[in-house]
């Protein structure tokens, strides 16, 4: 039977790397170290295979090391991309993530924040769904396109700007008459300035355009009996659509093929989420791309910075246009 190695300690990686124990010690913490020290350092940790005693360092620092990030589901694609990008954003930094879904529920959402404050996390990010959050004031909290007021920072795309780029892409590629269909929540949030972004342009440009809203929870046949509503003689009123989400425009163009109709020969298709098919493969649609991956690191980066109060309430960050197959360009 083999003797047990005994575990690399810091003082092990020290004396491996050449170096005093306080550069060990920095560089594990994320603390400024000259470049050549800290490569030795990490060298020495990986040929020792050294791994860090979160619970003897969060006891040091009177921290966790743990961030509770809070969604609606992991079934939605932009929810799934978005919870993976601040995993990844966190365990850089040397966090571990615990992650709650809500299921849209308002009462979990509360009941999730409090077992939050029971683990001891230090910084909450939160899709929220619950207008009325109660939030515990030792607890730094980043919140993702809903606005909760001056003393939370939110973190959203460019929506307004978003759904004015829509527009304007579906003009630019010869659209005469414009739709714009959404279901979503009646709650105030920033996702409800893509609208606004769309009349505005249309408006604009002088551009008819037409209305579908729906509450979450409407069945998806209201969007049909819409489009039919809509059809005479094969054909549409409106020959633009702009579709609040990539999964609400994926349905349209199902059902619009159902209906004969082709797509972008007869009516061009604009999304909003910039989704991709199994994660990394071609987009569902044309599509307003939201900068995931910006926006996970800004909230990981706001919620570890110990002045927080001092973070803008509302920090928008710029969208973009991509082509995926149902616009002609």
């Amino acid at each position: 039977m083999s003797e047990q190695k005994p575990v690399p300690t810091m003082k092990d990686v020290a004396r491996e790397a050449g170096v005093a124990l306080g550069t060990v010690s920095k560089v594990v913490n994320g603390l400024p170290v000259g470049e050549e020290y800290r490569v030795r350092v990490e060298k020495a940790i990986k040929e020792l295979n050294y791994r860090v005693n979160s619970y003897a360092k969060g006891l040091r620092s009177n921290k966790t090391f743990l961030v509770a990030v809070i969604m609606p589901n992991l079934v939605n694609p932009f929810f799934i991309r978005l919870v993976n990008c601040i995993n990844k954003a966190l365990a850089m930094r040397s966090y571990r993530m615990l992650f709650y879904a809500t299921d849209f529920d308002p009462q979990q959402e509360q009941e999730v924040v409090l077992l939050a404050e029971q683990q001891k996390v230090d910084g909450i990010i939160c899709l929220s769904y619950n207008p009325n959050l109660k939030i515990p004031a030792n607890i730094p909290l980043i919140s993702i396109d809903r606005y909760f007021g001056a003393l939370i920072s939110c973190v959203s795309s460019d929506n307004y700007g978003g759904g004015r780029l829509a527009a304007e892409k579906l003009v630019e590629n010869g659209c005469k008459n414009l739709a714009f269909l959404r279901i979503g929540s009646k709650l105030t949030n920033e996702p409800n300035k893509r609208k606004d972004g769309f009349i505005s342009a249309c408006e604009a440009l002088d551009i008819p355009y037409t209305l579908k809203i729906v509450d979450d929870g409407t069945p998806y046949s209201a969007f049909e009996e819409f489009l039919q509503e809509h059809l005479h003689n094969g054909r549409l009123d409106f020959d633009g659509i702009f579709c609040v989400t990539d999964s609400l425009a994926y349905q349209i163009i199902n059902s619009l093929k159902g209906m004969g109709l082709r797509v972008p020969e007869d009516v061009q298709i604009i999304g909003f989420d910039g989704s991709r098919h199994f994660g990394d493969m071609e987009l569902y649609c044309s599509t307003i791309v939201q900068p995931v991956e910006e926006i996970a690191e800004t909230c990981v980066s706001m919620i570890l910075e110990k002045n927080l109060l001092q973070a803008p309430s509302l920090l928008c960050l710029p969208v973009s246009y991509a082509y995926g197959g149902t616009t002609w360009k």
